[in-house]
């Protein structure tokens, strides 16, 4: 996670890392029949569960950030019918468009379990626990933001004039997206700077609080 800078987040993180690596060296070869290596499969890992806990966030964001890293499979094998070389690119540029808004979303969940809309005065005892809390809220948003410069690159390639009257419907819902963001009904950085400042103004209430008064 870029520029994360909250210690029980990335403990997390690095602890679901530990048992990914243990469970595959324990896993004898004939058990592995499906290898995971292309941005597709990891893809596949990704799912969004009935109750977000942040283990569940981490999890998802791992596999979100193995996909960006991963190569391409071939053509044959993408997520939606590739006809030539133009659906191929544009394809491309479609998927990391919505990796990155995955991204996003899963930063943003997290972001929640720690966020604290108000400070209030009665719980100025346990100001430390919450101030810690809402600073890695608003590290979530934050990289969240960096996500959201990403997407809105690939989405302008995948808004070029050559694309034009070219819909890949087999992925309408990415396609959808790109519109969203192009004209401009789909802005995270509008949210996010929004949240942040929100959780900002929390954090300075906080730490202006006595924790000896109640």
């Amino acid at each position: 996670m870029p520029n994360a800078d909250n210690d029980s987040v990335r403990k997390s993180f690095a602890l679901f890392i530990l048992l990914v690596t243990t469970s595959l060296l324990l896993t004898p070869p004939y058990a592995s029949a499906y290898m995971v290596k292309y941005k597709e499969d990891y893809y596949k890992l990704f799912h969004v569960h009935y109750q977000q806990l942040p283990d569940d966030c981490i999890e998802n964001i791992y596999w979100l950030e193995q996909a960006v890293k991963a190569d391409f499979a071939n053509p044959l094998y993408a997520k939606a019918k590739i006809r030539d070389e133009k659906d191929w690119e544009k394809y491309r540029y479609l998927f990391m468009m919505h990796l990155n808004l995955k991204l996003i979303e899963q930063h943003m969940r997290l972001g929640r379990v720690y966020d604290h809309q108000v400070a209030r005065f009665y719980d100025a005892p346990w100001k430390d626990v919450y101030l810690d809390e809402l600073k890695k809220a608003k590290s979530c948003y934050e990289t969240a933001l960096v996500y959201w410069k990403e997407a809105k690159v690939w989405a302008e390639k995948a808004n070029v004039a050559r694309f034009n009257f070219l819909f890949l419907t087999d992925i309408q819902g990415w396609e959808d997206e790109r519109e969203r963001i192009g004209n401009g009904k789909l802005n995270y950085e509008k949210i996010l700077n929004r949240e942040i400042t929100r959780v900002q103004t929390v954090i300075d209430d906080f730490t202006a609080m006595e924790s000896t008064d109640y």
